[in-house]
C-alpha cells in the first residue's frame, strides 16, 4: 500500500520525458534554499539592507531550480516557461551594481541545482561569496562619490555656464547631462552628475544655486544605475 502511494506520488512530479523524484527535488531544492541563505548573509550582513530583499535573495535560488527541472528536456514547456517570464516587469527602483551581481549569483545557483549539479553549485557559491568577503576587506574600489543634481531655472538664464563657478567651488567634477523644458517652456530642467570636494558642504552650494535660480526646486541624491529600458 505504501509503495502504490509513492508511485503515485512520483507520478505526479513527471513531465513528460523528465521524471522529478520526490527525493531529488527535496534534496535540489534544500540545497537551494542553503546556498541562497549563504548568499543573502554574506550580500546583507553589516549593510542596510531590506527584509524584502534579503528574503529575495535567499528564494531565487529555489524558484529558478525548480523551473529548470521541469523545463529539463521538454521543448514545449521551455517556451512557455519563456513566454511567461517575458510578461515579468521589474517596478523596483534600480539598485548598485552589487544588488544585481547577488541576483544574478542566485540566479546561477538556482540553474546548477535544477540541473542537479549541486556539488558545483556548492563550490561556486562559497567562491563567489567568499571573493566578496576578500575584496570587501581589502576595500578592494572605493565610492565614486557621484550624486545627481536636478535644478530648475527660468528661460532667462543660459543654462551653459550659469552655475560654473558655483561647481568649481564646491565639486571636484560636473556634468551636465540632461537638459528639458517643462510648464510650456517657461522652465527648464537641468539634470547634473557632480561629486563634491566635502559632502558637508552640500547644503552650502545648494544654498547658492538657490539665490541664482529664483529659489526654485532643486534635489540632490545618490546616482543610480539606469535599468537597461532606460537604456
Amino acid at each position: 500500500m505504501n509503495m502504490t502511494i509513492l508511485t503515485d506520488l512520483t507520478e505526479l512530479f513527471s513531465v513528460s520525458e523528465t521524471d522529478i523524484t520526490i527525493s531529488s527535488l527535496l534534496t535540489c531544492t534544500a540545497t537551494a534554499l542553503v546556498l541562497g541563505i549563504v548568499i543573502a548573509f554574506t550580500f546583507c550582513k553589516g549593510r542596510n539592507k531590506t527584509k524584502s530583499y534579503a528574503l529575495t535573495l535567499i528564494l531565487i535560488p529555489a524558484i529558478v531550480q525548480m523551473v529548470i527541472m521541469l523545463v529539463n528536456g521538454n521543448i514545449g514547456t521551455g517556451v512557455a516557461v519563456m513566454g511567461a517570464f517575458n510578461l515579468v516587469r521589474f517596478r523596483s527602483a534600480p539598485g548598485s551594481a552589487r544588488d544585481i551581481c547577488a541576483i544574478f549569483l542566485g540566479m546561477a545557483t538556482g540553474l546548477a541545482c535544477g540541473t542537479e549539479h549541486l556539488l558545483a553549485a556548492i563550490i561556486f557559491t562559497f567562491i563567489i561569496c567568499a571573493a566578496d568577503l576578500l575584496y570587501e576587506k581589502l576595500g578592494f574600489g572605493k565610492e565614486s562619490g557621484e550624486k545627481h543634481l536636478k535644478i530648475t531655472i527660468p528661460e532667462s538664464l543660459d543654462y551653459n555656464d550659469v552655475f560654473d563657478d558655483i561647481f568649481e567651488k564646491y565639486t571636484k567634477s560636473s556634468t551636465l547631462e540632461e537638459v528639458k523644458t517643462t510648464n510650456m517652456g517657461s522652465l527648464y530642467k537641468l539634470e547634473y552628475a557632480i561629486v563634491l570636494k566635502n559632502p558637508e558642504d552640500e547644503k552650502k552650494m545648494i544654498d547658492e544655486i538657490r539665490t541664482r535660480n529664483g529659489n526654485l526646486e532643486i534635489s540632490c541624491g545618490r546616482a543610480v544605475l539606469k535599468t537597461v529600458e532606460q537604456l
